[in-house]
């Protein structure tokens, strides 16, 4: 069993694509925050195909970790010298793999934020992306306000202090890029968020005010924001998924990634020191994002809020048992043609119908096999993002919104940390603590978990939707989950 490095690539089985490319040849023109299984699914692969193609090899990533556990991630790829297996899991049990040479580097910052902040610096450095969550733009989800209160931020903003952050790094190369006379990079957001390129620049140039509003002056004037919207279903990787690379294609990789055959990005045109061209390796490079990353925020990703609350309570644990439920199934089309496609505009190229029965179809994919309490976690970073704003508009316009606030009501009852079985549930959330204990009073005050402004806004102050919620709320407790779901999903 040969262990995935550069050395052995070329003593890897026949049957195991590799780097065609001579990768002593490729350099950094990308720098990477948060090297997930995401972001190796998904941009890395899409770089990988350009340079299997002899082109791009000026784009190599180096990838940057901030938090305490990326430290893994970068003991794994340091072994392996940046290379990974992609396995693609078809719906029929096939597997196709491929290793992914795209990423050269990896920079673990809590261990030396200054080299982070040099690497950046360098002039060969043109796009700095990121996939840090939602979260990670450290802006509230109500009032989108950047949170200057965060204890890393205020660090960070203290003279002389390393950068915990990584708008505290990444602001730092921009100064120091500036003072050096290199042109400022484009920092390129690959996260679920709706205008993703727009809340970075909100965060970064709020960020740079606080530090000094000259700075914050020339990032807003200077430094490219591109849109995008990315899609590609990727769980986590588990042993099994290890194992199986091991048997099937002879390789022992200690992080390889798996995922789904489909795999979508379309990306504002937008960059102020050029870029790959991603457009020949199947990217939409547009004018306009933002019709994709609705259809995609509040088909795809509110669907999958839809079923992850309401199935585990249910007592499913694997995404694709869920969504092979008639029940289920129905219910998640019917809010996606009932509630969710009205509050969207008419996407170019794409069937809104034919694309909701793909996705029931993806999500159906059993050897996938994502996991329902992979799609609970962080839920406050989520539903406001995702959910919300379809409930909102339907308000507004007087449309449907009663399954989309049945969600809502799913995500309380989940949170009170105990499924219909009396098992107990890990509610996995940076605001874990007030979730549960709020949750676990509504059995008192029932419209306590939504009176959070901080996460609900004004939403409690109108009776429509808090009569909604109430109904399902009170539905989940006295008939679980299943029942609820078959008033819910009735034709009428």
């Amino acid at each position: 069993m040969l262990p995935l490095n550069a050395a052995n690539l070329a003593g890897l089985p026949a049957g195991l694509a590799v780097p065609s490319y001579d990768r002593s040849a490729l350099r950094t023109g990308i720098v990477h925050f948060g090297v997930g299984g995401f972001h190796r699914a998904h941009e890395a692969m899409y770089l990988d195909r350009l340079m299997n193609d002899g082109r791009a090899f000026e784009w190599a990533i180096c990838g940057v970790g901030v938090m305490p556990g990326d430290r893994r991630m970068q003991e794994v790829l340091d072994r392996q010298d940046g290379l990974y297996t992609l396995v693609v899991k078809a719906p029929d049990g096939s597997l196709e793999a491929r290793v992914i040479g795209s990423i050269t580097e990896y920079l673990f910052a809590p261990d030396d934020p200054a080299a982070v902040i040099e690497k950046m610096a360098s002039p060969e450095v043109r796009i700095v992306s990121l996939t840090v969550t939602e979260g990670g733009y450290n802006f509230n989800a109500v009032t989108g306000e950047f949170m200057a209160d965060n204890p890393d931020v205020r660090h960070d903003l203290q003279p002389g202090a390393a950068p915990r952050t990584t708008f505290g790094l990444i602001t730092a190369a921009i100064e120091r890029r500036r003072q050096r006379g290199v042109p400022a990079f484009t920092i390129m957001s690959c996260d679920n968020i709706q205008g993703n390129g727009d809340a970075a620049r909100r965060s970064f140039v709020a960020f740079a005010r606080l530090r000094d509003p000259g700075l914050a002056a020339y990032v807003a004037e200077n430094v490219h924001f591109p849109n995008s919207m990315v899609d590609r279903i990727t769980p986590v990787t588990t042993d099994d998924d290890r194992e199986q690379v091991r048997k099937q294609f002879g390789v022992d990789d200690g992080w390889p990634v798996v995922c789904e055959p489909f795999t979508q990005w379309a990306l504002e045109d937008s960059f102020g020191a050029g870029r790959p061209p991603f457009e020949d390796a199947g990217v939409q490079v547009v004018a306009d994002v933002e019709p994709y990353e609705l259809m995609k925020l509040r088909l795809l990703n509110a669907s999958h809020q839809a079923l992850c609350y309401l199935g585990y309570l249910a007592g499913y644990r694997l995404v694709h048992e869920v969504a092979q439920d008639p029940l289920f199934a129905r219910f998640l089309l019917t809010y996606m043609e009932r509630e969710a496609t009205p509050t969207l505009a008419p996407v170019p190229g794409v069937d809104l119908r034919e694309y909701q029965h793909q996705l029931i179809d993806r999500f159906s994919n059993a050897q996938v096999r994502d996991t329902v309490a992979r799609l609970c976690a962080e839920s406050s970073d989520r539903i406001p993002k995702w959910l919300l704003p379809v409930i909102r508009h339907n308000l507004d316009t007087g449309g449907d919104i009663l399954l989309s606030t049945a969600v809502v009501a799913s995500w309380a009852r989940y949170a009170e940390g105990v499924d219909e079985q009396g098992r107990p549930i890990e509610v996995v959330d940076r605001l874990r603590d007030t979730l549960v204990a709020t949750a676990q009073r509504q059995h008192e005050e029932p419209a306590a978990f939504i009176a959070n402004r901080e996460l609900f806004g004004d939403l409690v102050d109108n009776e429509r939707f808090v009569s909604a919620y109430l109904s399902v709320l009170s539905s989940l407790h006295h008939k679980g989950a299943k029942a609820t779901l078959e008033d819910l999903a009735s034709p009428t």
